[in-house]
């Protein structure tokens, strides 16, 4: 077989591969709501994580792979984990040198439903049009096991070496990964020590060329409340005398964010290396309108900046604040003339990739409550504090791999991003394993809208990403 058509018979096999079996699996994966504990505080209860799981355990079953092994491990009160192994395809014969590990992770937790999904859509009714799989979960991250585990069948068809092998499926990603610490150390001795990392949990910044993410952000999820009150009151009796709970809440968020510019306190910020600017240059030249066009943007809405390279850089290395939700208000449609004892503001920080977590959680809430206005009643709690990653230089021979792949699949270069969401997970591997390398990619692409309505996944592209997948893995053995 020429070295040619090698990669077309591999994709051909790998297409088929998705259409027969990966699409099907997703569709039913899609239909379970298994929303994340943080947003399913009777999980265990609903039991839909276990459905989500067991269905991921009997595709394995019946994959045809060879030599896989795979079981669900369970922790008491803590979600669910899949763990898969496979061995190299044949022995190590160097005796100076030790087996390359792989390990490929991913999680099959959701998010929740959110609205806005357009007719004939919904959260947890797949959908197939246009090559796009809509539905919860499907590139955030449904399709992760899949992919990879059929990236080594493609393999094992068309003889090719491969590497040790351990995949890892968690259940709390979208919650902050707080589970899978003590299934690492439950499974230490059998991960053993990973040379890569492959993670298909990130974006891609187009469809049309393979991306890697080279850093992500970390963030602080937690809850501002202000209280003026013990119980509402008429509003024309009370106002100018009763400060507004609303107000002081939005003087609190102007010490940490202003207002009229969007640029967070002094103490969020960190340095940006230059490899991160001369990669976002790159991507900008790239990408052009694309950095902002791929938002569902309201009427004549603009961005915060016109600069793309500036663009990419404040949503990936710099500090942002989104107020995510709201309590102690009515429905605008049931509102009174009434002064609300307290409002309630749900926040989502997100922080440079080497700013500390921890300590900036407790920055943070030392500056919204010390010394309040009017000394109401002011707490802010963090609930998930994670920080974030910077990427090591990746090895020569690891990115001329990938380079490789990128070329045969998606017959344009590899391209290096930085990511502006946060993955737990890599840096706690990053921390464990200090040389460890890592092939962090992924399906969230334009309009892809992970974590809100109309989240798709672009099928071509997972089959690309497969087929790149097959191509590292291969690379990694070392009989090659």
């Amino acid at each position: 077989m020429s070295a040619t058509s090698t990669p077309n018979k591999m994709q051909k096999f790998i297409d088929q591969a998705w259409d027969k079996s990966i699409i099907p699996a997703l569709c039913e994966y899609i239909k379970i709501p298994n929303k994340s504990p943080m947003f399913d505080s009777e999980w265990q209860a609903h039991g839909y994580m276990q459905t989500a799981i067991e269905l991921l355990d009997d595709w394995c079953k019946n994959s045809g792979i060879k030599n896989l092994s795979h079981r669900i491990v369970t922790l008491e009160g803590r979600t669910p984990l899949l763990f898969c192994e496979i061995a190299a395809s044949s022995p190590h014969t160097k005796t100076n040198q030790k087996e390359p590990v792989v390990l490929l992770y991913g999680h099959y937790d959701k998010q929740p439903e959110f609205s806005g999904w357009r007719d004939g859509l919904g959260p947890f009714d797949p959908v197939l049009k246009d090559d796009r799989l809509y539905g919860r979960g499907g590139a955030d991250d449904g399709y992760s096991l899949f992919a990879a585990l059929t990236a080594i069948h493609t393999l094992q068809k068309f003889d090719r070496a491969y590497p040790r092998c351990v995949f890892v499926i968690e259940g709390c990603e979208e919650s902050g990964s707080y589970d899978l610490p003590y299934y690492m150390d439950l499974l230490s001795d059998e991960i053993g020590q990973p040379d890569l990392v492959i993670c298909l949990d990130a974006e891609c910044a187009s469809y049309d060329q393979l991306w890697v993410t080279t850093s992500l952000r970390g963030t602080i999820a937690g809850t501002l409340t202000v209280q003026v009150l013990t119980e509402g009151v008429h509003s024309g009796a009370a106002s100018g005398i009763v400060p507004s709970s609303f107000r002081i809440a939005r003087e609190l968020l102007e010490r940490i964010e202003s207002s009229r510019t969007g640029l967070m306190h002094e103490d969020f910020y960190t340095p940006i290396p230059d490899k991160v600017r001369n990669h976002v240059r790159a991507m900008a030249t790239s990408l052009g309108e694309q950095v902002y066009s791929k938002f569902p943007w309201s009427s004549s809405t603009q961005p915060m900046n016109e600069d793309a390279t500036t663009m990419i850089l404040n949503s990936t290395w710099e500090p942002t604040l989104s107020v995510t939700g709201i309590s102690g208000a009515p429905d605008v449609s049931d509102a009174g003339n009434t002064l609300r004892p307290e409002t309630a503001l749900k926040l989502s920080v997100r922080l440079p990739p080497t700013l500390n977590a921890e300590m900036a959680a407790s920055k943070l809430k030392s500056i919204l409550e010390d010394e309040p206005p009017y000394r109401a009643t002011v707490s802010f709690v963090a609930e998930n504090a994670q920080s974030g990653w910077a990427g090591p230089e990746m090895d020569e021979r690891l990115a001329s791999i990938i380079q490789r792949a990128s070329q045969q699949y998606f017959n344009t270069p590899m391209q290096y991003m930085p990511m502006g969401g946060t993955i737990p997970f890599i840096k706690m591997l990053a921390e464990k394993f200090p040389n460890v390398q890592f092939m962090v990619t992924g399906l969230l692409g334009p309009e892809s809208n992970a974590h809100g309505p109309n989240e798709f996944l672009h099928v071509q592209t997972g089959k690309r990403l497969t087929a790149c997948v097959a191509e590292v893995l291969s690379s990694m053995s070392a009989e090659t």
